[in-house]
């Protein structure tokens, strides 16, 4: 019987930090209540000092209650919660980096929104956060988190691939299974460019955390029907590290080009630097 995939990543945590399971455990279990409290003190009044973030997540929220949203239920939360979170970053407030900032919506959204949808124990949500972490780790160690190290396939990507992981766990899927899902969410953002308008972690950032958050569960999805990634996972983790160096520096976070060189964003960046917004 394989030893369940969290409880290899508590373990190494605990010859890492030299703590207790315990201690270990509850230090996760935190972060988790961290992100629930972010989420929870979530202020739609807000605007980030640009003005370009604030407010979106509470037109989520109405939509998602008055309408029909295009979405389940579950995807159309989730979505709203990632967005809430990004604009909660942009503004100040205090936030869980997962693995970065820029990408702290993907992995909250699509726990929060499961424990909240599927009425699972918060030990269970905890465990489903280590996984998670355990394949942030190999994406760090392996390639790259970083936006300008290797653009915003390791921050969005690496995020969507980590919540991948964390809800094939949930959903009762072997280890197996779990890498696999990390690997169909990696893939679908091969490439993704860092171009942050005025060098904000703003525009377009906030947004493709609901676009990671999105496909985290497509992929999870896709892992639980038994479908597999053509491209093993280690493989696909090589190519997000080449992809990467390949990318060149005016796209990986140094806002000189992509969405960043537009007319608008260029507009945006000059009133920002005259103090006009």
């Amino acid at each position: 019987m394989e030893c369940p995939f969290w409880k290899v990543i508590l373990d190494e945590d605990c010859k890492e930090r030299s703590v207790s399971k315990e201690e270990s455990f509850e230090m996760m279990r935190h972060m988790y209540r961290a992100m629930k409290e972010a989420d929870a003190s979530y202020d739609s009044k807000l605007r980030s000092a640009s003005k370009m973030a604030g407010g979106d997540g509470e037109k989520l929220e109405r939509y998602r209650k008055e309408k029909t949203p295009l979405f389940g239920e579950f995807l159309a939360e989730a979505v709203e919660k990632a967005v809430k979170m990004g604009e909660s970053n942009a503004c100040m407030r205090r936030i869980v980096a997962a693995p970065t900032a820029g990408s702290c919506g993907v992995i909250p959204a699509v726990l929060l929104t499961y424990e909240k949808q599927k009425h699972t124990a918060e030990e269970h949500i905890v465990e489903a956060l280590y996984v998670a972490a355990g394949i942030g780790e190999v994406l760090a160690v392996s390639a790259s988190i970083s936006g300008a190290g290797g653009g915003c396939q390791a921050e969005i990507g690496s995020a969507a691939a980590m919540a991948a992981g964390a809800l094939t766990y949930l959903e009762g899927g072997a280890n197996e299974q779990i890498v696999k899902a990390a690997a169909l969410a990696l893939k679908n953002m091969l490439g993704l460019t860092c171009d942050p308008v005025a060098g904000l972690v703003e525009v377009p950032c906030i947004k493709r955390n609901a676009s990671g958050a999105v496909n985290a569960v497509l992929a999870a999805h896709l892992t639980m029907a038994g479908i597999q990634s053509a491209i093993e996972p280690d493989e696909v983790v090589d190519s997000m590290r080449r992809i990467g160096a390949m990318i060149p520096a005016c796209l990986r976070e140094t806002s000189q080009e992509g969405l960043a060189a537009t007319a608008t964003a260029r507009r945006i960046a000059d009133e920002l630097a005259a103090g006009e917004r």
